[in-house]
């Protein structure tokens, strides 16, 4: 693409290069190089208990040399199953290291998920909670599964904390036992009676570094090829975008979950990468997050949409000091405008939306952090990703600028592919394209917005509706707090609008309000038909509202 054909290049702030001249260096040796230049410097805090850099690579060998002892070589998958605790890190560490490719898992998700995943990747070997040890072990025969570690959240704290902990773990189900089973470990005897002698084993940016699981939107989860290059290089690129942090000066907060691509690059490898401190996490609700900033003062947070509001709607709010917060990343949702306004107005820290998916390790597109910022957009294409938008029933035509057309992306940070699954790999990847299966426009500055997934238009009349732009509108209403919108059967129009509504504590309306709010506002075959108040909406593990189950739980009331 020439730069005509790249008109976001003009509003790079200064120092941001248009390419980036990668360093060939896998993320172990990232880690090993931080423990070099900032030893002594914080690399994990976990409630008050600390891991410096030089005591995290140690930990690292240790168990990089338990999983060699395990028979784990080169091209094995290994499977961690954990909230960010200081294990998920390391482990996760110390499969790359060893030549192994991580599986992450969500915590969350059913055993036949699990099962699924642990199945779909071959993974030999477990990483897990205490809390979900029994469920594990009764699993693993349905796996190629032969060990299983586990940790506890009580195995690193600081004092008091980690004398406290026992005598109250397990009546506030922070803790269980693990029933007797063979190849079942405890996680700090193994390091504890382990040297860290870890082999030599050489990596290069074309081996595959893990295997990154779908939200499976289209029916299993998919389960995305990252190499080691993509993984690294993607780093590279989010620290090209932000060149006025400094390394070894700033602390993270590690709030978004390391199992989730977005907060493994943003919030734990781009960590490692500067040299940066990293605030641990788990459960990343408001009150703990707000804990979090008021007690070590993280200085940048990678969040969603749902972590942003879900602080200013706390009480706690009114009793934290926000103001040691510099910079914020934005991802997996639209942040609604005055959602930013507040919370940059708190903290004096400026917040800029990106995007990004699985399938490209994952950030593609962010704001400029000092220049133009325009709300409501994606931003533009980070340095070496090139976007194109192209129509969404002929993938060979681009489509005109400012109409909508189905995001297309190519750069280094883009998947090998599916794993098992060629015919979805052809679909997705298409002459190097990454074809996202998001709607998308871009204005003439290349701005990008995306207004909705393909798979998420409703048809009514005959006409395109982008259930985005109704959701937008309800957040502009000064009584809502969150707003989802679906297509629901209609016996002449195909598909009608109905939208599910939680309202800000307090707060009182009507469905008839709210529709008379959008008159005038939306075209009339957009006006929602149907309101539906909540106390909450479904949401994955890092806040995105699940549209598709609300969808689903109508289609079973129909069924009903």
């Amino acid at each position: 693409m020439t730069a005509a054909e790249r008109p976001w290049l003009k509003f790079y702030e200064q120092g941001v290069p248009e390419g980036v001249e990668y360093e060939e260096i896998c993320l172990p040796d990232v880690l090993d190089r931080a423990a070099e230049m900032f030893p002594d410097n914080m690399a994990l805090l976990f409630q008050g208990y600390q891991l410096t850099y030089r005591e995290l690579k140690d930990m690292v060998d240790r168990f990089a040399t338990v999983l060699v002892g395990f028979g784990i070589k080169k091209g094995d998958s290994v499977a961690i199953l954990l909230p960010n605790l200081i294990p998920c890190v390391v482990a996760f560490y110390a499969i790359l290291k060893i030549g192994g490719i991580a599986v992450m898992n969500n915590p969350l998700y059913s055993d036949r998920e699990l099962g699924h995943q642990f199945k779909d990747s071959e993974a030999k070997l477990l990483i897990t909670l205490d809390l979900l040890g029994n469920r594990m072990i009764d699993l693993r025969p349905q796996t190629s599964l032969k060990q299983i570690i586990y940790t506890s959240i009580g195995d690193y704290l600081p004092f008091p904390k980690n004398l406290l902990f026992p005598l109250v773990a397990k009546k506030k189900k922070l803790a269980a036992d693990v029933k007797s089973a063979p190849d079942v470990y405890k996680w700090k005897k193994l390091i504890a009676g382990t040297e860290s002698k870890p082999p030599r084993v050489s990596l290069s940016y074309d081996d595959v570094a893990m295997y990154q699981y779908t939200g499976g939107t289209t029916g299993v989860s998919k389960g995305a090829i990252l190499t080691h290059g993509n993984l690294a290089k993607n780093v590279q690129q989010d620290a090209a975008w932000f060149p006025g942090f400094e390394k070894g000066e700033e602390i993270m907060l590690g709030a978004l979950p390391f199992f989730h691509v977005f907060g493994l690059t943003t919030a734990m490898n781009f960590a490692i990468y500067m040299g940066w401190g990293d605030i641990l996490v788990p459960k990343p609700q408001p009150e703990p997050l707000l804990e979090a900033i008021r007690k070590f003062k993280p200085t940048f947070a990678p969040l969603v949409p749902a972590m942003f509001v879900g602080m200013l709607n706390h009480p706690d709010i009114k009793k934290t000091d926000m103001t040691c917060l510099k910079g914020c990343f934005s991802g997996s949702a639209p942040l609604p405008v005055e959602v930013i306004r507040e919370f940059e107005e708190m903290t004096g820290a400026v917040i800029v939306e990106g995007y990004g998916l699985t399938e490209s390790s994952p950030v593609t597109h962010v704001n400029p952090f000092q220049g133009r910022r325009k709300v409501g957009s994606i931003g533009i294409p980070i340095p070496d990703t090139y976007c194109r938008l192209v129509d969404v029933e002929d993938s060979e035509k681009e489509v005109p600028l400012g109409e909508r057309g189905e995001l297309a992306i190519k750069g280094p940070q883009v998947m090998k592919g599916y794993r098992n699954m060629p015919e979805e790999t052809a679909m997705t990847l298409r002459d190097g394209w990454l074809h996202t299966g998001d709607i998308a426009t871009m204005d003439e500055e290349g701005y990008f917005y995306i207004v909705d997934r393909k798979k998420d238009m409703i048809i009514s009349g005959g006409c395109n509706v982008y259930p985005r732009d109704i959701d937008e509108v309800f957040y502009e209403h000064p009584k809502v707090k969150e707003a989802c919108a679906i297509g629901i059967p209609h016996p002449t129009r195909g598909e009608a609008i109905k939208a599910f509504v939680v309202l800000k504590e307090g707060e009182t309306a009507t469905a008839e309000e709210m529709i008379e709010f959008c008159r005038g506002k939306l075209a009339v075959y957009k006006l929602p038909t149907e309101i539906e108040f909540r106390a909450e909406l479904p949401k994955t593990n890092v806040g995105k509202i699940l549209r598709k189950a609300l969808r689903a739980e109508r289609m079973e009331k129909r069924k009903a």
